[in-house]
């Protein structure tokens, strides 16, 4: 089985360069391949990470239990360009969840996985559920609640590697209007969390303030929330240059 090590700096070359490629379109080797078990990959979050998966579909790499969002486009990233290293890559986001809803299934859906690399995007939610959907959270709650499932998470799993993902907003997006201004303080919690606790950082607001000078949010993001299938290819990228960080 692939050490850490090595998995982690061969998963820098092949994020940041395809290295494997060449070898297989010129040697065609099917012995490249593993089915061996290696380093296991874990996506947590809401609807963004969900994107519609089966959620029968809970075995690694199953194309189903991906779905087409950002998830998707990562794992056949990973997949296609580190085959020998048998990575196990699972997604277990659900929609509409908040930090305390992770937290609730957190035992099952993360711990007894014992993930190598943890993935972690929360908040919209957090936010926009206490807009009109009768929850009475608020930005103390979320990083509360966020601070404490990491705890939880370092001390249970404490060499897991973790990726803390920015929650993001697209202004112009049909669910988007003045009141999300206060979102900036969910975000900056993120960052924050992220820091304190050696967690790489994914900054996808920036990102997409910087796709909305190409095309419009209805190009990346309709509602400003769920990404398009461009929306999620840019997160893939912000996320592959983190991963590469790890």
């Amino acid at each position: 089985m692939p050490t850490r090590r090595n998995f982690i700096q061969k998963a820098a070359i092949a994020t940041l360069g395809g290295a494997l490629f060449p070898q297989i379109t010129e040697a065609a080797n099917p012995q490249l391949a593993t089915t061996a078990a290696g380093p296991t990959i874990l996506f947590q979050g809401d609807s963004i990470t969900d994107a519609g998966r089966d959620k029968a579909s809970y075995y690694p790499n199953d194309a189903s239990g991906m779905d087409t969002g950002y998830v998707h486009h990562i794992v056949t990233h990973l997949l296609g360009s580190m085959p020998e290293q048998g990575l196990r890559c699972y997604n277990r986001g659900i929609s509409g969840h908040k930090v305390f809803q992770l937290a609730d299934r957190w035992d099952d859906d993360c711990l007894q996985l014992k993930p190598d690399v943890l993935s972690i995007l929360i908040g919209v939610n957090d936010y926009w559920h206490s807009l009109g959907g009768g929850y009475k959270g608020t930005v103390e709650t979320y990083e509360t609640d966020f601070r404490k499932l990491m705890e939880r998470t370092k001390k249970a799993l404490p060499e897991t590697k973790l990726i803390v993902c920015e929650p993001f907003a697209v202004a112009g997006g049909t669910a988007i209007d003045d009141r999300w201004k206060d979102f900036t303080a969910y975000r900056m919690a993120a960052k924050s969390i992220a820091k304190d606790f050696g967690a790489v950082f994914v900054p996808f607001q920036s990102m997409f303030e910087e796709a909305l000078k190409v095309a419009p949010a209805a190009y990346w993001c309709p509602d400003g929330v769920h990404p398009s299938l461009a929306g999620a290819y840019l997160m893939k990228e912000a996320w592959l240059r983190a991963f590469s960080k790890l």
